[in-house]
């Protein structure tokens, strides 16, 4: 199985590169195909092009419609905000698995 990219986007960057560090080490441990970045939200519409799925910090949530209408194609999710207060790699990751999922199934 080809490797999915999995972007986050966020404001400020430093705790959304915490929960990168996270989701990495679960996915290696559960041996999931992915490759994730986190990227700041002006580069939303540059790189979300190559994403299979583009997760939204839960501080630039109002940002949601936007980035739909920027990449109307895409699964564009905010991130739940008990699971990014947490920096919980092994939840935020089984989402964008199942955004993923649920966008092929489409």
């Amino acid at each position: 199985m080809e490797k999915k990219h999995i972007y986050l986007f966020c404001s400020a960057g430093m705790s959304t590169s915490l929960l990168v560090t996270k989701m990495r080490a679960q996915a290696e441990k559960y041996e999931v195909p992915v490759v994730i970045e986190a990227f700041p939200e002006t580069l939303a519409g540059e790189k979300g092009e190559q994403a299979d799925v583009i997760l939204l910090g839960p501080q630039i949530a109002y940002m949601l419609p936007e980035i739909q209408r920027l990449l109307p194609n895409k699964p564009v999710e905010v991130i739940d905000s008990t699971l990014y207060g947490k920096i919980d790699g092994l939840g935020v990751l089984k989402a964008a698995v199942a955004a993923i999922k649920k966008a092929a199934a489409q």
